[in-house]
């Protein structure tokens, strides 16, 4: 299925079009940066991964630049509903118990007919999550009273009365079918939904965000309302459900109005609340591993990330590895097209070629790469440790620095791993060599193998490696060869396993419609009129008239696309690691829909574009973010001052979003060869080689693992021009013995098989699907009772009136009916 598509043209989109005003124009904001072609000289970005942002940064992203006008509003509907309820006092003065009573008495008035008194309502409940912050003097106390009536509005009920009014707004037809009707949607058709999702979405993450000075009765609602979230309670869904199904309504043009960036950031913050973050899936691989009676892990792969030194990018000349190498500049001018003939033409994704927007250059070219790269320096750090003979002493000049560099850690990062399929293939050569036969899977017999086979062997099985997944895989083969023998599996009711369960139907169009949103998101993307809106709660009723206005929308539709960006690649991994440790072939289940969908292209497409500007553009007004511009007077905007932006060195959500769309591409291409030839087909090692420029250590590792796997499809002639490049995936990414990455000699698996490999693997997804989820309640494996005595005896359940009407029961439907008894007795 093509999801080649993108949004329509919108003010923002810098291209000239316009919604309502055929005259106005967005003017986009280009942020002024100087960029150094090699990036030898960019520093080193002092990133740290992890679950999310900071609380602040996670709140402000909820809301957009357009909607600052009402938080006056929600404080005026709760000051004017509060002063008829409170006399003299103010929310901050009241005792718990006071403030527990109003909570009530608003819930109470949420119950009416009329919307607009219910909207007035609901708006005081928000400026209350909100943090009252009319009551507040710096920005801690917004934050801190929003935690804290959070937890109050939970405790009294608030959001499962929230969540029956998200119902009615989602089943709001009238709504809906006003919004298809106008020409133009804007933040004014979803007013409604936003302030129950700004409601629902503080209370999720203040609640989830724990802290050592929380009292106990915080700990236990936190725990009580991650159950409510992952279970079904009282009938109904998962809430991640009803969230994946307003996106699905959303992308299918039934209900363009949906504030789509506020729907997937709180289904985003919900998966990880209820499943766990990062350092949770960490936890619980450790204890799967226990249970199922594996050896311990021997590293945590982001704390060894963590203390990993990012690189300088490699150099896109045509170099053998070393500069004294290469010939001379005044030669390498004359072997110019001698040169270009060499080199193969990978520079970008043809199909994908577009200009964007956040662009200060066009994808260079190969005969730039090799101009910009012709004075680059080596790999510093600690691939100058590598090339550098420790018995020669270095140059006097250069001696501090060399003493600078031997304080780091030598060797390699990561243990060395081996898979049981690696050590069979090991043996099936070697027994083919010296003694013409193989022994199946058999790894202990070593009968008639010389000396040295018997050592390589001990050092193989030393560092064999056996996943969860591993197991899982075995487990599933045995079940499908032996079902009668090994009876029905128990299957822990955990909140993914409950997840799995509410998405597997409808699975499909929840990943497309998620890959048509961050297509649609992506800064690559050309504006089309026949795609989604994504801009519809972030657009004002009234278009802006001058060049400041302007700006200042160019500015938030640019934000209000990251944080897209960054929830849906961040919400797609988190599902994919928790599905993945939970079965592995409910995890193989999302990654080929998503690899069905074209999630691989589309994040190559993403990535074909200037990294290094996307990750340090400045797309944010300090002073409009929540709770800044809640407690201090908005100061005059200028264009100078909207251009400066802030005085980050990068922008976190772009950089993290970049990590996780690697991560991504990584889980879905590891150890499957039809999807890493799709990285060599849509041309993916300049692109990704293009991302090195940017100098941080955890995005730099899984560029170079996406380089690793498909470097020897790549040809001799690549490796030899990227020297560098290969120096760096040894250094840094972890080995498997018996992988031969860097000659390509023996190719694992040719071409005519990689269609076989994906045919096979969707049948054993639909194998444990179909025994896990389909099995119908009379199984032809069931149990048969053939005892008379107690099947008659067994006690039914019979309606009340059985009693009254049985005589007649049994004339019409036994004595009145012949019995053909030989019939009846061959049949049975």
């Amino acid at each position: 299925m093509n999801l080649i598509c993108s949004t329509p043209p919108l003010p923002g989109c810098g291209d000239g079009s316009s919604l309502g005003n055929p005259f106005f124009q967005v003017i986009p904001v280009t942020n002024k940066i100087s960029l150094l072609q090699g990036s030898v000289d960019c520093p080193t970005l002092e990133f740290e991964y992890g679950d999310a942002d900071g609380h602040a940064a996670e709140l402000s992203e909820l809301y957009s630049y357009t909607e600052n006008l009402e938080f006056t509003n929600n404080r005026r509907c709760f000051e004017e509903d509060f002063k008829t309820q409170v006399q003299g006092k103010e929310w901050l003065e009241l005792e718990e118990d006071a403030q527990k009573a109003y909570i009530m008495g608003l819930l109470d008035r949420l119950e009416v007919v009329s919307r607009e008194r219910r909207l007035k309502v609901a708006r005081a409940v928000l400026y209350l999550a909100q943090g009252t912050f009319g009551e507040c003097d710096s920005e801690v106390d917004v934050l801190h009273w929003s935690r804290y009536n959070c937890f109050l509005l939970y405790q009294m009920g608030t959001f499962s009365t929230f969540l029956e009014l998200l119902h009615m707004e989602i089943d709001n037809s009238q709504a809906c079918s006003s919004a298809l009707r106008k020409p133009a949607v804007s933040i004014a058709d979803s007013t409604e939904l936003r302030v129950l999702l700004s409601v629902m979405y503080l209370m999720v993450e203040n609640i989830r965000l724990d802290r050592e000075t929380d009292p106990c009765g915080w700990r236990t609602a936190r725990e009580t309302f991650r159950t409510e979230l992952s279970f079904s309670m009282h009938n109904e869904e998962p809430f991640a459900l009803l969230l994946f199904s307003m996106v699905t309504k959303f992308c299918s043009g039934l209900a363009p109005h949906f504030p789509i960036k506020k729907v997937l950031l709180l289904l985003w913050k919900v998966v990880m609340f209820t499943l766990g973050g990062f350092e949770h899936l960490q936890t619980l691989k450790v204890q799967k591993r226990a249970e199922l009676g594996l050896p311990p892990l021997a590293e945590d792969s982001i704390q060894v990330v963590k203390s990993m030194r990012a690189a300088s990018p490699p150099s896109y000349t045509l170099d053998l590895g070393e500069s004294q190498l290469a010939p001379p500049p005044s030669k390498l001018r004359g072997r110019r097209g001698s040169r270009r003939q060499l080199l193969t033409k990978q520079d970008s994704l043809d199909i994908y070629n577009e200009r964007d927007l956040f662009k200060t250059e066009e994808p260079a070219t190969e005969e730039e790469e090799e101009s910009a790269g012709d004075g680059e320096r080596t790999l510093d750090g600690e691939l100058d440790l590598l090339e550098q003979d420790p018995l020669v002493p270095p140059p006097p000049s250069e001696a501090p620095l060399s003493a600078e560099r031997v304080t780091f850690p030598k060797g390699l990062p990561w243990a060395p791993k081996v898979r049981q399929k690696d050590i069979e293939h090991f043996l099936e050569m070697s027994r083919n060599k010296f003694i013409g036969f193989t022994l199946g899977q058999d790894t202990d017999t070593l009968v008639g193998l010389p000396r040295p086979i018997h050592e390589s062997v001990k050092t193989l099985k030393q560092h064999k490696y056996i996943s969860i997944a591993d197991v899982q895989i075995k487990n599933e083969e045995e079940l499908e060869k032996c079902p009668m023998s090994l009876g029905e599996e128990v299957v822990p009711e955990t909140p993914c396993e409950i997840l799995y369960q509410g998405m597997l139907y409808s699975l499909p169009q929840y990943m497309i419609a998620l890959l048509k949103i961050l297509l649609a998101a992506a800064p690559t993307s050309k504006a089309k009129t026949d795609s989604i809106n994504i801009l519809a709660d972030v657009l004002p009723e009234e278009m802006p008239i001058t060049v400041l206005q302007s700006m200042k929308l160019g500015i938030d539709v640019n934000r209000h696309k990251e944080i897209i960006v960054k929830s849906i690649s961040t919400l797609l991994l988190l599902l994919l690691k928790h599905f993945k440790l939970n079965h592995i072939y409910q995890f193989e289940y999302v990654s080929q829909h998503l690899v069905f969908a074209n999630c691989i292209p589309l994040i190559l497409k993403f990535f074909n574009q200037n990294i290094l500007s996307y990750i340090t553009a400045k797309n944010s007004i300090s002073v409009l973010d929540y709770p800044c511009c809640t407690i201090q007077d908005l100061p005059e905007l200028t264009t100078e001052s909207l251009e400066a932006g802030d005085n980050s060195q990068f922008c976190w959500r772009n950089l993290f979003s970049c990590i996780n769309l690697l991560r991504l591409l990584n889980k879905l291409t590891k150890w499957k060869h039809s999807r890493t030839m799709m990285l060599v087909v849509f041309k993916s090692a300049p692109i990704l080689k293009r991302a090195l420029k940017v100098k941080q250590a955890m995005l730099q590792l899984y560029v170079l693992k996406l380089l690793k796997i498909q470097t020897k499809y790549l040809g001799r002639q690549w490796r030899k021009s990227n020297m560098k490049t290969m120096s760096a995936i040894y250094q840094k990414v972890r080995h498997r013995m018996n992988d031969d990455w860097a000659y390509g000699n023996d190719i694992d698996a040719r071409p005519w098989d990689f269609q076989a490999e994906e045919c096979t693997l969707r049948a054993n997804i639909e194998a444990f699907n179909s025994r896990r989820y389909d099995r119908p309640q009379d199984s032809e494996f069931s149990p048969v009772d053939n005892c008379l005595q107690s099947v008659l005896g067994q006690r039914l359940d019979l309606p009340e009136d059985f009693h009254y009407s049985y005589e007649l029961w049994l004339e019409r439907e036994v004595f009145s009916q012949p019995i053909c008894w030989e019939e009846l007795l061959q049949n049975h």
